[in-house]
């Protein structure tokens, strides 16, 4: 970019970074250009990807003095775009993760997650495989005529480096431990930055502890007779049936328990019967 040019490129991303209320942060890092082209596509109509330098970006977030928005400037690093959009960023980022597709690993790439290759057999006969495979302490044997992998192994851990042994195993057993897609690091909305952490949300989790939060509240509001719409009802059939069993305990005749009342009656007079029966043998 020609250094005259560069002023109308600030000037675009501030007009830009004016007319959507979520700004984010993408990681474009080996980025095929056709799968952007298709997540740019699919994304017309919701949000709007802009792949500048990250100089002009910074200066573009200074110009546009929106509340927050210097939070952001940690995020401005390696191959980079800005995504404008005025969707909810969580609806966003789990988009974005959904596209993602398995992609083959190259040394000195660095895991994205735990790559494990599990036990089992596979479709190799006796012979160099076996050395490929223990290069990253994957225990082997042979069975029927085919090695096979005793246990799972994690051989990488997220964060850690893929080493030539890897890739030389994964490609031999046809594994591809990678994704390839746009990896939102972090959005601002409303003055808040959030981050891929607190934006990758596991719904399931969510959604058990949103129940386990609800039944604890309801509980809570029954057990101290705190009266609410979705409580109500349960609070007052807690009542009645304590009010119930005091009034049955103190022998209060009532047309509601009377026939509890009676219940009670029997059982206690054939408690005192057996009493008595019990007596009489012993005197004999």
């Amino acid at each position: 970019m020609l250094k005259k040019e560069k002023p109308k490129e600030v000037e675009k991303l501030v007009n830009l970074i004016k007319g959507y209320s979520v700004i984010g942060i993408l990681n474009m890092h080996a980025m095929p250009a056709k799968q952007l082209q298709k997540i740019r596509d699919a994304l017309r109509d919701k949000a709007k990807i802009r792949m500048s330098k990250k100089n002009l970006i910074k200066k573009a977030f200074e110009k546009a003095k929106i509340n927050g928005i210097g939070k952001l400037e940690k995020y401005l690093k390696g191959e980079l775009a800005l995504i404008l959009t005025n969707e909810n960023p969580f609806k966003l980022y789990k988009y974005l993760k959904k596209n993602k597709t398995p992609a083959a690993a190259k040394a000195g790439q660095v895991a994205t997650k735990d790559i494990l290759i599990e036990k089992g057999p596979t479709q190799f006969s006796p012979g160099p495989a076996i050395s490929t495979l223990q290069k990253i302490g994957l225990k082997t044997t042979v069975q029927n005529g085919k090695i096979a992998i005793l246990k799972d192994k994690v051989v990488c851990k997220k964060g850690e480096e893929i080493t030539p042994e890897m890739v030389d195993v994964f490609s031999l057993l046809k594994i591809e431990p990678m994704e390839i897609g746009l990896e939102l690091e972090a959005v601002l909305e409303n003055g808040t930055v959030y981050d891929k952490n607190v934006l990758n949300i596991d719904e399931e989790e969510y959604l058990n502890k949103l129940t386990r939060a609800i039944h604890q509240a309801v509980n809570l509001s029954v057990g101290i007779c705190y009266p609410t719409p979705l409580t109500i009802e349960l609070i007052v059939a807690k009542c009645f049936a304590e009010a119930k069993t005091l009034a049955i305990e103190a022998s209060i005749f009532d047309k509601e328990i009377i026939g509890d009342l009676i219940l009670k009656a029997i059982q206690e007079s054939e408690g005192i019967s057996q009493k008595i029966n019990y007596s009489n043998k012993k005197l004999r």
